[in-house]
C-alpha cells in the first residue's frame, strides 16, 4: 500500500487516518493496542505522529488489513520476529515506488 503523506515531523490523526483510508477510530485503537505506536501529544492533547509511527501502521496494516491476521497474531508476529517484518515491508515499499515510477512511465507513452 503506497501512502501519500508530505514529508513532514509530525502528522495529526486526520492526516493519517485519510492517508491509510480509515477512521481515526481505528488508529486511536490501535495506538492503544500495538506498544510500537508512541504517539507525540500538544498541550490540548493532540496526538502528532512521527514518520517511525507512520511505518508502524504500515506494518499493522499490512499484517491486519492485506495479510488478514487478527489482533493477536499482528501483536505476536511483531514480537516473534519484528526484523524480518521490517525488512520485508522496506522491499514491499521499494517495489511499490518501483511499480508507481513504471505506471507515470506507462502514462507518458
Amino acid at each position: 500500500m503506497h501512502i501519500d503523506l508530505p514529508e513532514k515531523r509530525y502528522y495529526k490523526i486526520g492526516e493519517v487516518a485519510k492517508a491509510f483510508q480509515v477512521n481515526a477510530s481505528l488508529i486511536r485503537f490501535w495506538e492503544k493496542e500495538f506498544d510500537i505506536i508512541k504517539p507525540k501529544k500538544n498541550a490540548k492533547g493532540n496526538r502528532l505522529f512521527t514518520q517511525e509511527d507512520i511505518n508502524n501502521f504500515k506494518l499493522i496494516f499490512n499484517l491486519v488489513k492485506e495479510r488478514g491476521f487478527t489482533l493477536d497474531g499482528a501483536k505476536q508476529k511483531l514480537k516473534k520476529n519484528p526484523d524480518s517484518i521490517y525488512d520485508t515491508q522496506e522491499i514491499i515499499n521499494r517495489l511499490e515506488a518501483v511499480k508507481a515510477e513504471l505506471i507515470k512511465i506507462k502514462n507518458q507513452l
